[in-house]
């Protein structure tokens, strides 16, 4: 079988030897004679395979002891109304940063639910650059600062990180998750959909520092309640068990490929390949990105016409290369390089942009 190049936002392209052990195992996990998939989630081979899973994202992420790590359902969207249920009481402000469409969702939920500071808006420059981090000044009364360090819309990232002293930094890390080392520390809470970097879709990843729940709101509804799935490890009801278990098998392909640490050094790699085609073509490609925060997850840019970006897109696809159209809020063309495409792909990729550009330029 020849398998497609997925450029795509997400779901993202998962390890080929990760795919073959889920075909190996789907039907009879290790002898067991039944599938992990259909297994109880109160103990037994799946809590048994879970504990290693968060203990493998306790180490390849140097999660200190005095954080809860866990998984929820509801994608990271449900985040963004249970930050804000729990932690934005009476008398409270949230600062926010407005940096793209993942960020701004948070944002107009979290409004819905108590008084928000929008400490930076990205809106006037297109949703193109970030605040230096240093910039970045809670408001008095501030239950959190919240951002997300890579919005994959607008293909911009944070390389770095504000400081915040004692008001507890949030961070939505869906789409940039383990593609390098962060220093979990500096957080109070980070969070993510896995479907980027880690898994199938279907989990989010929860990393909370134990005092974040004694700030909480606690006349929550249950599922609400940060409190309880930490005191259930996430598993206070049926949690999403084949995107779990397939998140286990990814980080045991993450720890033999490098660690934080290796996944940066591929990602500066294939992020570069791209790059450099397109600042080597300026008068045919355009990244419309501020330099000094460009992705390394999702490389946007455009094209002279929108035709040209069609034929781009429709003869990419019969190359073997799919999800380089970009989004529909922004137009434009998209190659989103997570953890697992490989290097080889990108190459590809880049040969076919200055292919394309010698055709059409």
């Amino acid at each position: 079988m020849s398998r497609k190049l997925n450029f795509f936002a997400g779901p993202s392209t998962l390890p080929l030897e990760v795919l073959q052990e889920v075909q190996k195992q789907i039907v009879d996990f290790h002898g067991e004679g039944l599938s992990m998939i259909e297994a109880s989630h109160r103990g037994g081979m799946f809590e048994k395979m879970y504990d290693e899973c968060l203990s493998d994202l306790r180490q390849i992420m140097g999660i200190p002891d005095n954080y809860d790590v866990f998984f929820l359902g509801g994608g990271a969207t449900l985040q963004f109304t249970m930050i804000p249920a729990n932690f934005l009481l009476p008398g409270k402000v949230a600062d926010y940063c407005r940096t793209g469409t993942w960020s701004n969702k948070a944002c107009s939920d979290a409004k819905k639910l108590g008084n928000v500071n929008v400490y930076f808006d990205g809106t006037e420059s297109s949703f193109t650059t970030l605040p230096a981090p240093e910039t970045v000044k809670p408001s008095p009364d501030s239950a959190y600062v919240y951002l997300c360090s890579n919005e994959t819309i607008g293909g911009i990232e944070w390389q770095d990180f504000p400081d915040t002293g004692d008001v507890p930094l949030i961070a939505d890390m869906s789409s940039d998750l383990l593609s390098r080392p962060v220093d979990v520390s500096k957080f109070a809470m980070i969070y993510g959909g896995i479907q980027k970097n880690l898994g199938p879709a279907g989990a989010t990843l929860i990393i909370l520092r134990h005092d974040m729940l004694d700030r909480r709101n606690a006349n929550l509804t249950a599922y609400l309640d940060y409190a309880l799935h930490a005191k259930e490890k996430g598993l206070y009801n049926t949690p999403p068990v084949f995107s779990i278990w397939v998140t286990g098998l990814v980080l045991k392909w993450i720890i033999a490929n490098g660690g934080a640490q290796g996944m940066l050094e591929r990602a500066q790699k294939k992020s570069s390949i791209l790059y450099d085609v397109i600042d080597s073509n300026p008068d045919f490609f355009r990244s419309p990105v501020d330099r000094r925060y460009r992705s390394r997850m999702n490389v946007v840019f455009r094209l002279p016409s929108e035709e040209l970006e069609a034929k781009f897109v429709e003869e990419s696809k019969a190359a073997g290369m799919l999800g380089l159209k970009g989004h529909r809020s922004v137009g434009g063309l998209r190659a989103s390089i997570y953890n697992a495409l490989p290097v080889e792909g990108v190459q590809t990729l880049a040969s076919f942009m200055t292919d394309f550009a010698r055709r059409n330029g």
